[in-house]
């Protein structure tokens, strides 16, 4: 639809736009449209979603103030069209509009404002819930049975996933609707892939040496056109149901009692096993309330358990909401309020190559430096050589960035259209940047890695994982001293690190008394460390904090583990063939052998000291697990009150669990809970109260 040239010349006049200019209506609507098509049709934005707001606006605020000269095609008359036809086609029983954006109080004010002249009320009641950074789906039940499921599309056609959307687990086959009078109910929804379970997907694609995805809502919405259903169910997606569009009412159902308010729809979704947002969702009276809660929920958003790029305030009684109606492009009665931008656009100026602890080789792009979700981003890591292929990435392109909550910034996309010539190739070193080795990559494998054991990356940036917080916790060490006491050659290996010496530290600059009795001390005390922190401070390929803490638990003493088998190691929870071999070959290795009695004869502690809870403690013999956001303590710090007084944390949802502890946006795990008789489902609140007696 659009050649290079016109891709060219659209994409100059919109970062002309986008720093404040202006341009004619006419033109203003054909780089809308050429953005839509990049988006609905090829799938392939060259902006972000709040530049393309921003632009729209502009529109709309022209059109405003000259209705008269509208012309029916421009993009604010209508809902983007078009599809990528990979799935059979069906049509919505009603339009899924997009809703209408802000970006301040204003905004809000304005709404509200309006809201309230239509109606003729002096105040409102809104429902305000979060904005899911998802895919967009809606569901049909007919006779309570689910019988289809279909992408947004243009909003008046869809694609038709119900095959995809029947491996989503949390999306009930069948729901008494009958109980409310309803034969055939439209429900509007969002797919997404909590951060969870999209950090360990990306970290199964790393190993299988594929490059990994952008972030969630790219993970969510591609699984939706996937046509292998088992890689679907793989991705471990949830479903957040969030609006009811349409419903009939069985003529041989004697009993009617739908919902009259929006909040109430919710409810009820909730109690026929959907995963609405009933445990998110507020009921606000008055905009200036609204306004306050919406931008104090902006600075907690990173604490939920999935993505959410906004809020959105609904008009919560219904017969309010079809009074009020809708314009051609979205409803009168709801708004959503958006969050600051996770998106940007930079330069890819440079690449350096950096070798990591096990002598992996990652690119990190250095980038122009750009404002993403309030954090200044100048380098990202690129992964491997494929992930550079498969993003076509050369020194010069203008790359496309997104930065979601806790995600680490990824490269999104590269835009091989805007390129001038001048762009370079990004060659991959042969040889190590470190030592000068020549490096190796397996045929299975997607990294490149330096495989002297010698080179300084591989012992220096050990030793930094070994004294990490998460691992040992060495306060007042610090990879600047690593490094600094590794170029002295004070230390040279994982066990130097207790025999430093400590009288030529104190004549270095910057190392007083104080500084060395604090280092001193914190070694010292690091030998005290719990089995399963130690077991993640060496460093073992693909074992995590959970996983040592499983490894941990088997045994009595670390060196326990040298005599277990691969198969052994499998049948340990959460352990699979990778994991196990990665383990057997660790403890076969003499040279690890030789480092782990370095390290005990230093005194660290190997035993496993299983902390049994005191007697007649207030949890003693009792099994807890928690889920969701708490609000008073990290999860850590409850686990260990837990263990503290008597208890135990299971590592999952079963019929061994006596407690489960659902924090703010608890999810599967609080839907699996429901299912088990003899779990009780509390609140933090419960549990603080549980410690107190």
């Amino acid at each position: 639809m659009f050649d290079t040239h016109q891709t060219k010349t659209l994409q100059e006049l919109t970062t002309y736009l986008l720093k404040g200019r202006h341009a004619s209506p006419a033109r203003l609507r054909e780089v809308l449209r050429f953005h839509e098509y990049r988006y609905y049709i090829l799938n392939t934005p060259l902006i972000s979603d709040s530049e393309y707001d921003m632009l729209y606006k502009q529109l709309e605020k022209i059109e405003k103030d000259d209705p008269s000269n509208i012309p029916p095609n421009s993009p604010t008359q209508h809902v983007g069209k078009g599809l990528i036809k990979d799935f059979p086609k069906v049509d919505h029983l009603v339009p899924m509009l997009s809703l209408e954006n802000s970006y301040n109080a204003e905004d809000l004010l304005d709404f509200d404002r309006k809201v309230r002249e239509l109606s003729g009320l002096n105040e409102v009641t809104y429902c305000v819930e979060p904005k899911f950074d998802g895919a967009s789906i809606s569901l049909i039940y007919e006779n309570d049975l689910f019988i289809r499921g279909a992408s947004r599309g243009d909003g008046v056609v869809g694609d038709e996933i119900t095959a995809n959307i029947k491996q989503i687990r949390n999306v009930p086959l069948s729901a008494t609707f009958h109980n409310y009078g309803i034969q055939q109910i439209e429900i509007r929804g969002e797919v997404l892939m909590n951060k969870k379970n999209f950090k360990v997907y990306n970290d199964t694609l790393i190993e299988e040496g594929v490059p990994p995805l952008a972030n969630p809502r790219n993970a969510a919405a591609g699984s939706l056109r996937i046509k292998d259903t088992a890689e679907v169910s793989r991705r471990k997606l949830e479903a957040f149901l969030y609006h009811v569009s349409y419903y009939t009412i069985g003529e041989n159902y004697k009993k009617t009692n739908v919902p009259a308010t929006h909040s109430a729809m919710l409810e009820m979704l909730w109690e026929l096993g959907f995963r609405s947002p009933k445990q998110e969702m507020k009921l606000i009276s008055g905009i200036d309330n609204v306004i306050e809660y919406v931008q104090e929920f902006e600075h907690t958003r990173d604490e939920l358990p999935y993505e959410i790029d906004g809020m959105v305030i609904k008009v919560n009684e219904l017969k309010l909401q079809d009074q009020l109606g809708m314009t051609s492009h979205h409803p009168r009665w709801a708004i959503a309020f958006k969050f600051k931008a996770r998106q940007g656009t930079s330069k890819l100026l440079d690449v350096e190559f950096q070798v990591g602890r096990t002598g992996a080789v990652t690119p990190v792009a250095k980038i122009t430096p750009v404002q993403v979700g309030g954090v200044t981003v100048s380098s990202i890591s690129i992964h491997n050589e494929e992930y550079i292929r498969e993003k076509e990435l050369m020194l010069g392109d203008t790359i496309l960035i997104e930065r979601s909550g806790d995600v680490i910034p990824q490269i999104v996309k590269s835009f091989p259209e805007l390129r001038n010539g001048a762009e370079k190739e990004i060659r991959f070193p042969k040889d190590c940047p470190i030592c000068g080795n020549v490096l190796y990559k397996p045929k299975e494998d997607a990294v490149w890695r330096c495989i002297n054991l010698a080179c300084p990356a591989h012992i220096v940036e050990g030793i930094i994982h070994f004294i990490s917080k998460d691992a040992m916790n060495i306060r007042s060490f610090g990879e600047a001293n690593v490094w600094k006491f590794y170029d002295l050659g004070l230390l040279k290996d994982i066990p130097g690190i207790y025999t430093l010496p400590f009288d030529r530290i104190m004549e270095l600059e910057g190392f007083g008394q104080r500084s060395v009795t604090n280092l001193q001390e914190a070694i010292e005390n690091s030998k005290k460390q719990p089995l399963h922190r130690l077991i993640y401070a060496l460093g073992i390929r693909y074992v995590g904090e959970t996983t040592a803490k499983t490894l941990a638990n088997a045994v009595d003493h670390l060196m326990d583990l040298a005599s277990y088998s691969i198969e052994q190691l499998k049948d340990l929870e959460d352990v699979g063939e990778k994991v196990a071999g990665s383990v057997y070959e660790f403890f076969h290795n003499s040279d690890n052998l030789h480092l782990l009695n370095k390290l005990e004869k230093l005194g660290v502690q190997f035993s496993n000291e299983k902390r049994e809870g005191p007697l007649g403690g207030n949890f003693s013999g009792q099994t807890f697990l928690f889920t969701g956001t708490l609000m008073v303590m990290k999860r850590s710090e409850a686990e260990e009150l837990v263990e503290k007084n008597g208890g135990k944390i299971a590592g999952s949802v079963s019929s061994k669990l006596n407690y489960l502890v659902a924090g703010r946006g608890a999810g599967s795990k609080l839907e699996k809970a429901k299912k088990i008789p003899g779990i009780r489902i509390i609140s933090e609140e419960v549990f603080l109260k549980m410690l107190e007696t």
